[in-house]
């Protein structure tokens, strides 16, 4: 009867704390769809009644909104990495700038809300953090997606490439293409093809070839 009794207590716990992770990823996917909506800091109540929760449930899940936001912030970056798996990568020059084009104009799109949130919450170092580590993983794709150009190049101006591209292909730019200069998400993808492929060197095969011309 012990044992059973036992059992029986810690069956309540897991569902207890099954429970308590079901109302956070409620409130963290609540708070990303208002941030779609409208791109302001929602608060708690908003937060909450999306939720289908209490306001109560918001904070005890999360010290303050700007917990809540880093909480946002890992939850949006383990579903991004999920997302932007690099493909293609062994594919001809137009395929593989279409393919990463794509994949981060799709990842742009999703998240920009989230991006101008916690990017203006500049004074929490962990944020500060988290967009670091985002930007850098753009350019370590863009490393996968574009050997066979940048390999061409001594490491200095391959570095300052990478950046420049990073900064062609930021949330930033996709911001000014759709929101500033009114683009389609086709046409602001036409744009980031056309730009990366002026910008990348011609590839090694290619560049051997013109050599023995």
């Amino acid at each position: 009867m012990a044992f059973t009794t036992a059992a029986s207590g810690d069956l309540k716990i897991d569902g207890r704390r099954r429970r308590s992770e079901r109302t956070r990823l409620a409130i963290i996917l609540a708070y990303l769809e208002l941030l779609r909506r409208t791109p302001v800091m929602p608060t708690a109540a908003q937060i909450a009644d999306q939720a289908g929760c209490s306001t109560r449930s918001v904070f005890e899940r999360f010290s303050d909104l700007d917990a809540l936001s880093l909480a946002t912030a890992d939850y949006a970056i383990a579903q991004g990495q999920a997302e932007a798996v690099a493909r293609h990568v062994d594919g001809d020059r137009p395929t593989r700038i279409k393919s990463h084009v794509q994949t981060r104009a799709l990842a742009c799109e999703k998240w920009l809300p989230l991006w101008r949130i916690i990017t203006s919450q500049d004074q929490i170092a962990e944020l500060k953090t988290r967009v670091v580590l985002v930007r850098l993983a753009n350019i370590e794709r863009m490393k996968l997606m574009y050997a066979p150009e940048l390999s061409t190049l001594p490491e200095g101006p391959r570095d300052q490439l990478l950046i420049a591209l990073a900064a062609l292909t930021s949330f930033e730019s996709w911001d000014q293409m759709r929101y500033c200069h009114d683009l389609s998400p086709e046409a602001a993808q036409a744009v980031w093809r056309a730009a990366i492929d002026r910008m990348l060197p011609p590839s090694v095969d290619v560049a051997r070839r013109a050599a023995l011309k």
